[in-house]
């Protein structure tokens, strides 16, 4: 039997972001998307709160939740502001490489101090001219002694201008592709690692995001996951963690779009009604609505299976698709019931909008995840009808 029913900790999670969302963020959105200033206060806040580090195993401090937990935590965030979402929980991105691939000793020097005071780490795979392709990345890596010496780019760092620690894949020298992918986790204050200034975004101006430059940045090998040459895998296993959460963020923001759709058609008159009361308004928020169910149930699947310890590469790439795809489509279409008020600063829904891109781009584009899951289906899908259809 298949039971959709959350636990009474998951509901006691999710009105306590809910209303932190509603006290803490909403107020102050606005004034964040304007300044494009880090909301430290609101990161001390959820910090406090508890809405942090979730994910942290027990035995390190954390709370130990599973990833269905954030995906249900950071559904609420994102539905009241998508780029505070991000940074918020950028963490959990940084963490996961540690969670996952890292030793005893390595979690709890690394993930401990996360539990004890507010902290950002970050993760970093893209580079300027390599993005969704993790095997295609030039940053390399040398062995000196008991050091790996690193040189290259990395970007599009979130939080890397304000972070601790950031999990950093880069390749062993005379390596290609997936062979010689090396996960290690690189503190902000080393010696040779240059960060850049905060690279101007069309949204989640709320989030900070950089360019690293590394040049002989040398890292204990002590800080290394797993073996050197070995960490394509573990890239691919935090993906398959951590897109099911943007799958929720996504979800989150179609939410807030469509409840900000809906307040505005109950209020706004054209042809002697409101236009709530029109038939195409109506199909519009229909559409929201059944969009928002669909991916939110593919994203909770994918963050189930996570947690059962199952290979959920492929649902994962398909709730992070069909999710930040419908979430798009969502913010387009609010927008559209607005009119030309949509299209000016006087409505947050243009800031959703704006925010709503980025979803599609980022821990793998649309593209890619239909890659994956095309592969997969030509290669490994096994038919129900195969013999029907051969």
């Amino acid at each position: 039997m298949i039971d959709f029913s959350l636990s009474e900790e998951q509901i006691s999670l999710q009105k306590k972001a809910r209303n932190f969302a509603i006290n803490e963020i909403i107020p102050v959105s606005r004034k964040y998307d304007l300044s494009g200033e880090f909301p430290y206060d609101v990161y001390n806040k959820a910090f406090e709160a508890g809405l942090l580090n979730i994910t942290i195993p027990k035995e390190n401090g954390g709370l130990g939740l599973g990833i269905l937990d954030s995906c249900l935590l950071v559904e609420e965030i994102a539905a009241a502001d998508p780029g505070i979402t991000t940074s918020l929980f950028c963490n959990s991105l940084g963490q996961e490489p540690i969670i996952l691939g890292g030793n005893e000793e390595q979690k709890e020097r690394f993930l401990r101090p996360f539990t004890e005071e507010l902290q950002f780490a970050s993760f970093a795979t893209s580079e300027p001219g390599m993005g969704s392709d993790v095997a295609g990345m030039s940053t390399t890596a040398r062995v000196e002694g008991d050091e790996l010496v690193i040189n290259g780019r990395k970007m599009w760092i979130t939080n890397g201008g304000v972070s601790k620690i950031i999990s950093l894949f880069c390749r062993l020298e005379g390596t290609k592709r997936h062979k010689g992918v090396t996960a290690v986790v690189v503190p902000t204050e080393t010696a040779g690692l240059s960060i850049g200034k905060p690279i101007p975004k069309m949204g989640h101006k709320a989030s900070n995001t950089v360019m690293l430059r590394m040049e002989d940045v040398r890292i204990p090998l002590e800080n290394v996951l797993g073996e050197p040459g070995q960490a394509f895998p573990l890239a691919m296993q935090t993906f398959a963690h951590t897109r099911p959460t943007i799958g929720a963020f996504a979800c989150g923001m179609a939410r807030g779009a469509m409840e900000y759709a809906i307040a505005y058609a109950k209020k706004r008159k054209a042809f002697e009604t409101e236009i709530a009361n029109l038939q195409a308004i109506q199909f519009m928020i229909a559409e929201m609505k059944m969009h928002y169910e669909a991916a939110r149930l593919l994203t909770w699947k994918a963050a189930w299976e996570a947690d059962k310890g199952w290979d959920n590469t492929v649902t994962a790439s398909c709730a992070k698709a069909f999710a930040t795809d419908s979430g798009m489509k969502t913010a387009s279409d609010a927008l559209q019931i607005f009119g030309g008020y949509g299209y000016t600063t006087n409505y947050l829904i243009e800031k959703l909008f704006r925010d709503a891109k980025l979803y599609q781009i980022y821990e793998g584009t649309s593209q890619v995840q239909r890659m994956i899951i095309g592969r997969f289906m030509l290669s490994k899908y096994i038919p129900v009808f195969d013999k029907v259809f051969s």
